[in-house]
């Protein structure tokens, strides 16, 4: 899949009409990206997110949510903590 547009650095919407809240703490992750950038969406087993989003070229991964879904705050904070 390819990004249709990326305006929002914590918001992506794919080729295929999907859109996904990054990670706050994978966000820098996303900063290469480019419409060309071939992602992978797959299933995560991962607690902050239900899926990960692969770049094709180098298997970094970032974690996401469905746009309208909620991180848990929780969460969120003890993960950039580093807990």
């Amino acid at each position: 899949m390819k990004i249709r547009t990326h305006a929002e650095s914590h918001v992506v919407e794919l080729d295929d009409g999907s859109q996904w809240q990054i990670f706050p703490g994978d966000l820098a992750t996303t900063l290469s990206w480019k419409p060309e950038t071939d992602l992978h969406l797959e299933q995560s087993g991962d607690r902050m997110g239900s899926h990960v989003l692969v770049n094709a070229t180098d298997q970094s991964r970032v974690r996401v949510i469905a746009v309208g879904d909620v991180w848990h705050d929780g969460e969120v904070k003890k993960t950039l903590k580093g807990g």
